[in-house]
């Protein structure tokens, strides 16, 4: 391997690391979308799908407020109802 060569790999290889660099940032939002969409799906599902002994919950006197899950769902559910 002479010197034209070595520096030719050298080159590709800086490249290849460079376009990593700048596809990695997307690829890892793309991963965080789809766990958050699966979140979701369970959440919308409810707890009948969840696996697992199932205990009987006590109700409270207290009020209950949507959780920031329901609104974030809310809030996706209207983006895909505009955009379609």
């Amino acid at each position: 391997m002479n010197t034209t060569q070595l520096e030719g790999l050298i080159g590709m290889l800086f490249v290849l690391g460079i376009l990593v660099l700048l596809v990695l940032p997307s690829v890892f939002g793309i991963v965080r979308d789809r766990r958050v969409d699966r979140q979701l799906r369970e959440a919308e599902q409810g707890p009948a799908r969840q696996q697992g002994p199932s205990v009987d919950q006590k109700s409270s006197s207290r009020s209950t407020v949507p959780s920031t899950a329901t609104w974030y769902a809310e809030g996706r559910r209207s983006k895909k109802l505009v955009s379609s």
